[in-house]
């Protein structure tokens, strides 16, 4: 049985490296389910993928066993997204957010605050002044538009992608801005 003390725990904060992640351990199927479960936002991932992707973070975090994760670059990933190249051709230095997906289970808990917020301090610590990410406007995601202008994004730019299946918005925080509660 689970004390209060190993609850919390399992809702803490917690890095993950690629090691972590191969198929035969349990996160590394979790990590690749939470996120093909919601491939429509963020988009479809294979195991080498998300092994290259995890290699190549500047941020990799979790809570719990698997509540919610956030995956982040910064300027020297060697990434091809078409997302994080457009940032890369605008910005000399950058933190990109990629993917941050809370499961179903677990949202309304604040857990992709908590992620930002740690992804904010770590990005301060390295020297970072901005913070950006995309999304999606074609298909739309109004809860992720909400959550971004919550914390402090604006809109800096959009494309249309990957042969006009899907429309973006590039929007953009600067780290000195405080987050309003």
């Amino acid at each position: 049985m689970l004390t209060w003390g190993d609850r919390m725990h399992d809702r803490e904060l917690q890095p993950f490296e690629s090691a972590d992640i191969s198929l035969a351990k349990p996160l590394g199927k979790a990590l690749l389910a939470l996120n093909n479960a919601h491939a429509q936002e963020l988009s479809w991932l294979e195991p080498e993928r998300l092994a290259h992707l995890v290699e190549q973070a500047f941020f990799a975090q979790r809570i719990g066993n698997l509540d919610a994760f956030l995956l982040a670059f910064d300027q020297a990933a060697n990434y091809d997204s078409p997302n994080f190249l457009w940032f890369r051709a605008r910005y000399p230095r950058f933190v990109y957010v990629d993917r941050i997906v809370v499961a179903s289970s677990a949202r309304g808990r604040g857990y992709a605050r908590r992620l930002y917020l740690d992804l904010f301090e770590q990005a301060v610590r390295a020297g970072h002044d901005r913070i950006v990410c995309e999304v999606n406007t074609q298909p739309p995601n109004p809860e992720s538009d909400a959550f971004h202008a919550a914390l402090g994004f604006v809109e800096v730019g959009s494309a249309s992608i990957h042969g006009g299946s899907k429309t973006v918005r590039y929007l953009s925080r600067r780290l000195s801005q405080p987050i309003a509660d």
